[in-house]
């Protein structure tokens, strides 16, 4: 279920190009299942007209104070919402809270709220950057008002940098975030080490060795994992993917040797190592400093071990850490799943098999089954993997509570 079902969002506009945005916006809170209702200025009726917001959100929307409808609701909806949220807020708009001016339907309800204050700034460049404007936001920080950071990009001079209004997405991630944090978060408190995607191992400035992974795994967990609570370190190798939790620290690398050192460096001080990545299991003796030219007859290639990042983690494991490993089989997997178990000192392992349909590399689902250190198994169907994601959560928290 959504962090934002049946949460009450009052949403504020004020008189920003980007008030286009947050008809997005209101779909997107509306889709994650929260009752939203409108409040806009009159300048920001001027870039959409409150019959879209009123259509969107099923409610009516007040940008008079002075009217009939507006006079008490200024306060009823200060009472209602459980956030209120001031997207866009213009430079102007920041100014009269910070300062506690009183001249819009907005500022109006923001002084009669009682209900934590999100704000997400969008303006031009220099604006944003102005001495004013910055004691402005340091103001209503200090206030206990919640800033959603601008971003960088385009903006509606021509400029490019920071002003922008966060993206719709952005903003609902904050919010579900906040939310979350408000709920229960078993995994709160606890560090967690993961590993994930490829290694590329060169063999010169232009041709390496490296596998399939593609990270959708590992970074599926690192999700979970935060989204618990976790404070999550993911170690990855070369993906296209992202982390959708923004608290998730991301260390990129590129060969093992940089994963192994980047693992062992911060494996010490962590609750939780779940180790997801497809390390490469040998590396070419040499690198050759220029591109290697094709020739007549065979090429032959040295390799020599990379680091077992799992064997070596797994020797200098506390009793009171938890450590997870993966193991990809075509063969004999559950005795080489076991094997590895023991071997690399292992809480438990997720096994998957590339002869699964749907299951493996590049996929977004996956077939799993979990092996323990007292020889249990639990078999998974075939289900995303967000899903298995979840199962692994589970897992490491039923662990931590035995």
């Amino acid at each position: 279920m959504s962090m934002l079902q049946n949460k009450k969002i009052l949403l504020a506009l004020s008189g920003s190009i980007a008030v286009y945005k947050a008809a997005f916006l209101v779909r997107l809170l509306i889709k994650k299942g929260a009752d939203v209702q409108v409040v806009m200025t009159n300048a920001a009726t001027d870039f959409v007209g409150p019959l879209t917001f009123s259509t969107l959100s099923k409610h009516p929307v007040y940008s008079e104070v002075s009217s009939e409808a507006g006079w008490n609701n200024h306060v009823d909806l200060g009472l209602w919402a459980d956030v209120m949220l001031v997207a866009p807020a213009t430079a102007n708009t920041l100014a009269k809270m910070a300062n506690g001016i009183c001249d819009n339907m907005v500022l109006a309800t923001y002084l009669s709220s009682r209900c934590p204050v999100f704000f997400a700034p969008a303006m031009d460049l220099d604006m944003w950057e102005h001495p004013s404007t910055q004691r402005n936001v340091k103001q209503l920080l200090d206030y206990g008002n919640l800033l959603i950071p601008v971003e960088d990009g385009e903006l509606a001079s021509g400029l490019v940098g920071k002003g922008r209004m966060a993206e719709p997405e952005n903003i609902v991630k904050q919010l579900e975030i906040y939310f979350r944090s408000k709920g229960e978060q078993p995994l709160k408190g606890k560090k967690v080490l993961i590993t994930s995607g490829p290694t590329v191992e060169p063999i010169d400035p232009v041709r390496f060795i490296s596998n399939r992974s593609t990270g959708k795994m590992g970074t599926a967990i690192a999700d979970e994992l935060a989204a618990q609570g976790a404070e999550v370190v993911l170690i990855t190798g070369p993906v296209h993917i992202h982390p959708s939790e923004p608290a998730v620290e991301v260390v990129k690398v590129g060969s093992a040797e940089e994963m192994y050192k980047a693992a062992m460096g911060r494996f010490a001080t962590m609750d939780i190592a779940v180790l997801a990545a497809a390390v490469a299991d040998y590396t070419p003796m040499e690198v050759a400093n220029h591109k290697i030219k094709k020739k007549e007859g065979e090429m032959f290639i040295e390799l020599k071990r990379t680091h077992d990042i799992a064997a070596e983690l797994g020797q200098s494991k506390k009793t009171e850490q938890i450590m997870v490993g993966f193991a990809m089989e075509t063969n004999d997997m559950m005795k080489n799943a076991q094997s590895k178990l023991e071997r690399k000192n292992l809480d438990f392992i997720v096994l998957n098999s590339l002869l699964d349909k749907g299951a493996g590399f590049g996929y977004d689902t996956n077939k799993v089954s979990f092996i323990e250190r007292n020889g249990a198994v639990t078999r998974f169907d075939l289900k995303t993997k967000k899903a298995v994601a979840k199962d692994i959560a589970h897992k490491i928290c039923s662990l931590l509570r035995d």
